[in-house]
């Protein structure tokens, strides 16, 4: 591994310090080319050439290994990204909640297509910039459509919404996550994902009515997890392995009750319906 001066990359000698910083934190140096790539984005705001050749200089890599993993994952930018990145949820719930639609007035409304930016207008109130882009599964299906704002969540957006939340954006107002802090800037963002934290982690709500509400009808039915003994019972590969080829008795001989017996099933968990398949219920038992 070398060590490469600020001079040799063409990067600031602090952001040289960070990143050595972030190497040490690791067992395996390359393991450390995720965030700091983000810790690039930061500074240079996206993935630079001369990014690509630190990055690559300390980690002992070719810039074209280093150029190969920018180039594969999505949140990493080879063209420069405004001062707030708007994702826009397209995939098939959020499309068909009304992704779609709001993709498209924001298109519009901003006069950009897909992965653009809005240029820099000192006359329009603060001037800020807006990359706006069309993303994949947020992993955030109940609370379609949903957007998000330099990675943070922003749920049950309407075209309206949309529309009102870029103009906030524009004119450098506060804007609040809907499960999260308030938006910082995209550069802010990536320190964050660099692994630089800016102690705002607990700013704002984690979670959603949607995602309580199993929590919550858990705690309406009495549902329980199995208790913490049973749980840490050890694990006899040789008794399943006797199972699965029939020469245990006993397990041939275990009824559904005892079955759900030996796994703590509680009343309230005994309680649940299976319904029958339309199959079933005409007396046919389904078939295969």
């Amino acid at each position: 591994m070398t060590e490469p001066t600020a001079q040799d990359s063409g990067i600031g000698g602090q952001t040289m310090r960070e990143l050595r910083e972030i190497v040490a934190r690791y067992p395996q140096p390359r393991s450390a080319l995720l965030p700091m790539l983000h810790l690039v984005q930061s500074v240079e705001g996206r993935v630079t050439s001369r990014g690509i050749e630190a990055c690559a200089q300390i980690l002992g890599l070719s810039a074209a290994e280093v150029s190969g993993v920018a180039t594969f994952y999505t949140m990493y930018k080879r063209r420069p990204v405004g001062d707030y990145h708007v994702g826009v949820c397209t995939n098939t719930l959020c499309a068909v909640m009304g992704g779609d639609e709001i993709f498209e007035l924001l298109k519009e409304h901003l006069d950009v297509g897909n992965d653009e930016t809005t240029p820099a207008d000192p006359d329009d109130g603060a001037g800020k910039t807006i990359t706006l882009e069309h993303v994949e599964c947020n992993a955030a299906c109940d609370y379609a459509p949903v957007m998000t704002v330099n990675w943070e969540f922003m749920d049950n957006m309407t075209p309206s919404s949309a529309v009102v939340l870029v103009d906030e954006l524009r004119a450098g107002s506060p804007v609040q996550s809907t499960r999260g802090p308030r938006v910082c800037s995209w550069r802010e963002a990536e320190r964050v994902l660099a692994g630089f934290p800016d102690d705002r982690a607990d700013e704002g709500p984690a979670a959603g009515p949607a995602t309580l509400l199993g929590l919550q009808i858990a705690r309406e039915r009495g549902w329980a997890a199995p208790g913490r003994e049973r749980s840490r019972q050890p694990y006899d590969r040789r008794s399943t392995d006797r199972r699965r080829s029939g020469g245990d008795d006993s397990s041939s001989s275990s009824s559904k009750e005892q079955a759900t017996s030996a796994a703590g099933t509680s009343g309230a968990e005994a309680d649940v319906v299976v319904d029958e398949s339309p199959a079933e219920r005409k007396g046919g038992g389904g078939s295969t």
